[in-house]
């Protein structure tokens, strides 16, 4: 189900309230690959709830590239909706996830293993809330950017042999 930012406070109180426990993740998910399966499965099992904060196309656009992301955020939250690991997602608009985190108060905060929790901007604010930050392992070879530059490197190499771009 996918969650409006506005209704999201509420809506977690009240999963609270049921004697529930929330785990919270986010990021762009903007190609769904192996990696992303595989942690968010890990993630899931975490906590009764697992909320995906979905970083917005204008967030994106600001902590990656103006190239990104390549999915609208429409069609991003409707892929990770249908996911069954994940329970909610909610899209925002801010490049860190503080401001839905001192919303959704979550119990666990769960990211990949290409963080730390040190290097995490979030951890002060996961902390204050009382929740914990797990760094679940990473899931080598297995990015986003390595599918972006494998399509790039292809197209490229056809255009020098000739192939179907022309």
């Amino acid at each position: 189900m996918i969650i409006d930012i506005q209704d999201i406070e509420k809506f977690c109180e009240i999963l609270r309230k049921g004697n529930k426990t929330i785990a919270l993740t986010n990021g762009t998910f903007d190609l769904i690959h192996a990696g992303h399966v595989r942690y968010l499965n890990e993630a899931s099992k975490l906590a009764d709830y697992l909320i995906l904060g979905l970083n917005s196309d204008q967030s994106v656009k600001q902590y990656k590239s103006d190239k990104r992301p390549i999915v609208p955020q429409k069609e991003r939250a409707e892929v990770i909706d249908s996911l069954k690991a994940v329970n909610y997602v909610v899209i925002f608009d801010e490049t860190t996830a503080d401001k839905l985190i001192s919303k959704v108060k979550p119990d666990i905060y769960v990211k990949g293993g290409d963080y730390t929790k040190e290097q995490l901007p979030e951890t002060a604010t996961v902390e204050k809330n009382g929740g914990e930050v797990i760094i679940l392992s990473y899931v080598e070879g297995k990015s986003t950017t390595n599918i972006v530059n494998k399509i790039q490197f292809k197209n490229e190499k056809e255009d020098d042999e000739g192939g179907e771009n022309e």
